[in-house]
């Protein structure tokens, strides 16, 4: 392949080889053309041929994210802090979390969750247990009602 020395034609190079690994936010393309020094007028001109060609689409985006990171057990709160440092706008976040509303149950996974780490946990004081499981779900990104319910709901299961 011979390499064109044209930055814009090399920027779009460079963002199509980025996409090539996974879906983008427009946010993370731009910096990473920042990184390799293009200048502010090019990285503009290749985010709105990759906008207008819909080969990034930040609403896309973050619903496939947010599918991914429900199927490893995350909660809502850490999704959304996720999709913000990637420039997702908290509209677009909104939505996509509202969209899942009557499919997802924040506070069943939570539950799931906890039996499953109360279990691997059994050999320690169940006091001790239950600090650390409450910790591991609100660094997963689970509301706090959710975290305790789950909590609370190992003390009906265990007695």
């Amino acid at each position: 392949m011979i390499s064109n020395p044209d930055p814009a034609v090399k920027a779009k190079e460079y963002a199509f080889l980025l996409l090539k690994f996974r879906q983008r936010s427009e946010k993370e393309i731009s910096e990473r053309l920042k990184q390799k020094k293009f200048p502010q007028e090019v990285i503009a001109r290749t985010i709105t041929f990759l906008r207008e060609k819909k080969f990034i689409d930040d609403g896309l985006f973050a619903r496939a994210w947010i599918r991914e990171r429900l199927a490893r057990s995350l909660g809502p709160r850490r999704i959304r802090q996720e999709l913000g440092l990637k420039g997702i706008s908290k509209e677009i976040i909104e939505s996509g979390l509202q969209e899942l509303e009557g499919t997802y149950s924040e506070a069943q996974t939570a539950e799931e969750l906890a039996k499953r780490r109360f279990a691997s946990l059994k050999d320690i004081d169940p006091r001790a247990a239950k600090r650390r499981i409450y910790a591991y779900l609100l660094r997963r990104g689970f509301s706090p009602d959710a975290v305790i319910g789950a909590v609370n709901q190992l003390d009906n299961s265990s007695e």
